[in-house]
């Protein structure tokens, strides 16, 4: 997003009071925030206790992709996350028929691709690991499949691929030997991030502290991802990866998400892709409606994000299992909207703000944003 002084001086004259229509659109366009959805966003949810699906009852309901591309639509939502695993077949081969449908439907609906997923955890074939699996041959299947999706987001028209190891990592002490699977998992980034690289992409990693295992995953927190990117670009020259931040997955080990965003950019790891929802602190992964919780921190994150200069996508990762999902995706985008906003608002007075930080004295800071944010 891009941030001139004349739009802040007209920020809060313009777009006085709550933002919904087409005066949410004209903000969202005036800023150049680019706003996106991860498709599973606009499908079925099932979990463990309605593993056939929340909509499965009706029979009107198509879970299928280009139903997924026209709902994010019809939310006013312009850019799209996928899965490869969308586009391949039951042998894992890429799937030219399956490329072009979805190609079709993002231009029928004038939806941006925007990231692609690498998608090593929803197949048992990796529930003991994808890059990290114990046994080689798995391992390189993995290593293959994250390599295709890389080419597969490139002919989508994606601008980024990311690797969220959901199936790497450990449920049990002792169960893994932890430097060996962090080495694996080093190597394996070299290679994708070489393959990004070499086709124009940006390749980031996105942490999470635990689920689906239940000990720790191999990278629990973004600060491991940072650190993580820091010796992949240090191997292959550059900084082409980077990390992409889950506001739900910072709240669950209780990190301040603005934090890690001062620290990516001190130490020159870039920001690929944001997952924006809300979670509760220390809880699981609930990936609900962004803007329901604690609004102070998550303006806060949107401060960050614009003082630190990310241009990047604001992408939807939710699953709200008992919401018709175009407004449940609308609500998050609004919702996301009007919290940027205080944020922009907050740093129309960063001059003021920083003064006040210098101070050291919290009620002193409190006294410069109260009014933006209650």
């Amino acid at each position: 997003m891009r941030v001139r002084e004349e739009r802040l001086e007209n920020l809060n004259r313009k777009y006085r009071g709550y933002m919904s229509g087409t005066k949410l659109d004209q903000f969202f366009q005036e800023f150049e925030i680019k706003f996106a959805a991860g498709h599973w966003c606009a499908g079925d949810f099932a979990d463990r206790f309605a593993p056939v699906g929340y909509n499965s009852d009706d029979p009107t309901f198509d879970s299928g992709i280009v139903a997924q591309i026209k709902r994010i639509a019809d939310a006013r939502i312009e850019g799209i996350e996928f899965h490869e695993q969308l586009f391949i077949d039951e042998k894992y081969r890429k799937d030219p028929t399956k490329i072009e449908v979805v190609r079709e439907a993002l231009g029928k609906y004038n939806v941006t691709p925007t990231n692609m997923n690498i998608n090593l955890f929803t197949d048992p074939r990796w529930k003991l690991g994808g890059v990290t699996n114990a046994n080689r041959a798995i391992r390189r299947a993995a290593l293959e499949v994250a390599l295709q999706g890389v080419e597969i987001a490139k002919e989508i028209g994606c601008k980024s691929v990311s690797l969220w190891p959901g199936s790497d990592g450990w449920d049990y002490n002792f169960e893994v030997n932890y430097g060996e699977i962090f080495r694996r998992f080093l190597d394996a980034c070299v290679k994708i991030n070489t393959k990004a690289k070499n086709l124009g992409l940006r390749f980031g990693i996105e942490a999470k502290l635990h689920e689906p295992r239940e000990g720790n995953m191999v990278i629990s927190t973004t600060h491991k991802a940072m650190l993580v990117a820091k010796y992949v670009n240090d191997e292959c020259g550059g900084k082409n990866m980077g990390v992409c931040i889950d506001y739900g997955h910072e709240q669950m080990y209780c990190n301040e998400p603005a934090d890690n965003l001062y620290v990516g950019k001190l130490l020159g790891v870039p920001i690929v892709n944001f997952h924006v929802n809300t979670a509760k602190a220390h809880s699981n992964d609930e990936d609900r409606v962004t803007g329901t919780g604690d609004n102070w921190r998550f303006v806060d994150f949107c401060y960050a994000a614009i003082d630190t200069g990310y241009d990047g996508w604001f992408g939807e990762d939710q699953f709200t299992y008992r919401m018709e999902p175009v407004k449940a995706m609308a609500l998050s985008r609004e919702l996301f909207g009007n919290l940027m906003k205080k944020a922009l608002l907050i740093y129309a007075r960063r001059d003021r703000l920083r003064e006040a930080q210098a101070t050291g004295d919290a009620a002193t800071t409190i006294d410069v944003v109260k009014d933006i944010l209650i």
